[in-house]
């Protein structure tokens, strides 16, 4: 190969690993920034707490689904089961604290997370090889099966799962290690940063490895993947050990921040939010589900404050996103570096603007509409309040207004598609 043909190659490749390290020093400043802006900001930190966990939840369910091509509804088992085995693991350290003696004596809190990690893989290890022999829709129903199946057994077993009520632990046992007590939400803000950022890093790291590679080949061409001498099964069951080992480390991290784990985090519902916060935030992207883990625990913990339907509209933004951006916005982030890049971003830029404006006055005339609709079920004398407007349900501006937006969203879509049809 001619010096002519190395040495753009070279300078590509130099530019690419520059821009990867610039991205992970930025998320760790970031990381180490937040503290600065919400000093003495207890319920702010509790809120990073949640989202840093919910960060490497929905990473890890995008190992199965996202980069496995693997539909599951039974990731939260593992998360589940990470996180009882670090209750348990440390409620061990909190006996041994006051023996003075012993293995757990010596072990920390802040290391938890490992042994969820080792917990979710060894479940894994175990369920995965039967589990794998299928793919698709069978894969996903017996994913489903599985979950329902651990989440009864935590009923049935209430000396290993607590029964409804769960088991408690104490994160401010054992050896103390960095000076972290773990007493305040804003010290185990450093506990969370930290394997967030590790949890992160080496789920990136996974998807630079061959098997991480041939598990993007075992989601689009399985057939071809087997042809060349690489059994689809042997490659899922391996990306779902992994993905089990990572979502019992976000189960660790869970069980440290909230010292109390219950059988309700192995049932379908937390399952589903993983699931939600991946395809929120881009399946196709590795950081799509960290911006998905942040909208989606965003709205979960803010729309309560200003609506009662707040669990109805996290249910349309995912319907929204599977229907209209299938890629999520981590999808949507990519189109637009790419175009930057391409030098494409001032032709496309009219048409994405006008589509935003066209989404953004449906969705404001569907919010209203919902408040109004709301408003007026429940019988409530009180005016809807929606942006800081008032609206009536008893009277017609309200609908009106509804109408107006939605068919003024409709029609600037039309033209927007019309637009990019030309441009195409």
């Amino acid at each position: 190969m001619s010096q002519d043909i190395i040495a753009p190659m070279q300078r590509t490749k130099s530019r690419t690993s520059l821009r990867g390290l610039v991205a992970w020093v930025v998320f760790a400043a970031v990381l180490l920034l937040l503290p600065v802006f919400f000093h003495g900001n207890s319920t702010a930190f509790t809120l990073l707490n949640v989202i840093g966990i919910n960060i490497v939840f929905a990473l890890s369910y995008n190992m199965l689904l996202g980069q496995g091509g693997m539909l599951s509804f039974g990731h939260a088992v593992f998360f589940g089961l990470g996180s009882y085995a670090a209750m348990h693991a440390m409620i061990a350290i909190d006996e041994a604290s006051y023996a003075g003696e012993g293995f757990w004596a010596h072990v920390p809190v802040v290391g938890m997370p490992l042994v969820g990690m080792i917990a979710g893989g060894l479940v894994a290890l175990v369920l995965g090889w039967p589990f794998c022999r299928r793919a698709g829709t069978a894969f996903a129903m017996i994913t489903l099966g599985l979950g329902e199946m651990v989440a009864a057994a935590g009923q049935m077993f209430p000396s290993l799962f607590g029964g409804e009520a769960g088991i408690y632990g104490n994160r401010m046992v054992g050896p103390q290690w960095f000076g972290l007590e773990l007493a305040q939400s804003s010290d185990v803000y450093w506990f969370i940063a930290f394997w967030t950022f590790v949890g992160v890093f080496a789920m990136w790291a996974f998807t630079r490895t061959p098997l991480g590679r041939m598990s993007n080949a075992v989601r689009d061409n399985p057939d071809r993947l087997q042809f060349i001498g690489y059994p689809p099964r042997n490659v899922r069951f391996m990306i779902f050990i992994a993905a089990g080992s990572f979502g019992g480390l976000a189960g660790g991290m869970a069980a440290v921040n909230y010292e109390i784990i219950t059988p309700e985090a192995l049932g379908l519902i937390p399952s589903g939010l993983a699931l939600l916060m991946a395809a929120v935030g881009g399946l196709g992207v590795f950081y799509g589900p960290i911006v998905g883990a942040v909208v989606v625990t965003l709205m979960n913990s803010m729309l309560s404050d200003y609506t009662d339907a707040s669990i109805l509209y996290v249910g349309l933004v995912f319907l929204a996103i599977v229907m209209f951006a299938p890629r999520g916005l981590g999808g949507g982030i990519e189109q637009v570096r790419v175009a930057w890049r391409d030098g494409d971003l001032g032709q496309r830029l009219p048409g994405w603007l006008s589509g935003t404006l066209a989404v953004g006055l449906i969705i404001v005339g569907l919010v209203v509409l919902i408040e109004l609709a709301f408003q007026a079920t429940h019988g409530s004398d009180e005016f809807a309040h929606v942006f800081g407007v008032d609206f009536d349900a008893a009277g017609p501006w309200g609908w009106l207004t509804v109408v107006v937006l939605l068919v003024a969203g409709g029609l600037i879509k039309r033209a927007t598609n019309k637009l990019r049809e030309d441009q195409a």
